[in-house]
């Protein structure tokens, strides 16, 4: 988006892309746009991304907001251009809102980049939206159905990002384990790290982001669990540990199915990590469902948590079933959150005294294939995504400490 507003010539403007997984991202969203205006009273507001998407015509009645455009068009240079050429602030009292409707939209463009900067690690898109209803979430509505990047670009950007010498690179996608079922031939997510890891010989690190489980084919258990350019660290779509509220979120996997396929990954490599979303109260979640999700921690060996307290979406199934007092779903997020905490500090303890390769990132931390952060006292000549052996001598909190070795 910066690089199509630069070429479009739009000047003094502020472009706010939005997230509507929880209320919670809506409302630092509108904040956002309110300190915006309060810090740049002339410029032009630009707001965008999927609760943007989802409720256009609620930020466009904010007086803040100048223009609203969906997720398609963040992405062509017809719009930036258009609103390059729109009367400046201040010039017309009409919101400009280019919203389409998200779920027409066929194709996920490769938007091939050069670089990102100064950043250790770049991040691929290879899939955008998804075609499953879970019933607590909106953002099918925000992305739209399930579309993948064919092999060759995604390939091809893979070498340009290598090329500007970044030495990790990043898969993300909506539903990224569902990659490839609208393409020609069907190619799975595993057929795409493979293609990438034997044409891309210059590619160091290739981390995944979440991945639902129940999706993970059999070439890319291959990959992960026997490539050690694979990161050794995967981040489940997990939501629950209770069988009846992964049920009741329409999710297609077990507690079962989930804590085998952390012990399968873990038995054929040792060194790898799991983090999981989970989500504390849910609509009829008991205490002893919440129970359930507190032990699948340990049962499962999940080392990084990312816990959100139940968020009814407008739109959803699950708003409408019967709500778990919001005390209690803060008190059970808090109690989650203090099980993650130990679970991490168990793990970090098990890695001081280890040597480890890491990518150097900004501010004298680097980034362990392990998902793991160090604080290196002796890092200050090692160049941002440079990769370099690390020897690790304490932990600090959340933070491993090391020294280049």
């Amino acid at each position: 988006m910066r690089r199509l507003a630069g070429a479009a010539g739009l000047k003094d403007a502020v472009v706010i892309n939005t997230c509507a997984v929880t209320n919670e991202a809506v409302r630092t969203a509108r904040q956002n746009i309110r300190r915006a205006r309060r810090a740049r009273p002339g410029a032009r507001i630009i707001v965008t991304g999927c609760a943007a998407q989802t409720a256009p015509d609620d930020f466009a009645a904010m007086s803040e907001v100048d223009a609203v455009i969906g997720n398609h068009e963040k992405l062509m240079p017809r719009e930036w251009r258009a609103l390059a050429q729109a009367p400046a602030p201040g010039d017309s009292d009409a919101t400009t809102v280019r919203v389409n409707d998200i779920m027409s939209v066929r194709e996920t463009a490769g938007h091939l980049i050069d670089g990102y900067g100064d950043r250790a690690r770049a991040f691929l898109q290879i899939q955008n939206g998804c075609d499953h209803r879970c019933t607590f979430c909106i953002i099918p509505f925000g992305r739209g159905n399930s579309r993948s990047v064919p092999v060759s670009v995604a390939v091809e950007q893979a070498k340009r990002l290598t090329a500007a010498g970044h030495h990790e690179i990043v898969l993300t996608g909506v539903d990224m384990t569902s990659y490839g079922c609208d393409l020609e031939g069907a190619p799975t997510l595993g057929a795409l790290v493979a293609a990438l890891l034997d044409q891309v010989p210059a590619l160091a690190r290739l981390r995944l982001s979440s991945v639902d489980g129940a999706e993970i084919d059999a070439e890319l258990f291959e990959r992960i669990t026997g490539d050690s350019r694979v990161a050794p660290y995967l981040h489940l779509s997990l939501q629950s540990g209770d069988n009846m509220i992964l049920k009741r979120m329409k999710r297609r996997h077990t507690r079962e199915q989930a804590i085998e396929l952390c012990h399968n990954i873990r038995a054929r490599r040792d060194d790898v990590a799991f983090g999981a979303d989970i989500i504390a109260g849910f609509p009829t979640e008991s205490e002893a469902m919440f129970a359930r999700s507190l032990d699948i921690i340990n049962e499962a060996g999940l080392q990084y948590l990312h816990v959100f307290p139940f968020s009814p979406r407008q739109g959803t199934p699950a708003a409408l079933m019967p709500q778990v007092p919001r005390a209690i779903v803060k008190e059970r997020a808090a109690r989650l959150r203090t099980k993650a905490a130990d679970a991490l500090h168990g793990f970090l303890d098990t890695l001081v005294g280890r040597e480890e390769l890491a990518i150097m990132e900004s501010g004298g931390r680097a980034r362990l294939g392990n998902f793991a952060s160090v604080k290196v006292i002796n890092g200050e000549t090692a160049a941002i995504g440079a990769a370099c052996q690390l020897r690790l001598t304490a932990r600090a909190g959340d933070l491993l400490i090391g020294e280049v070795a």
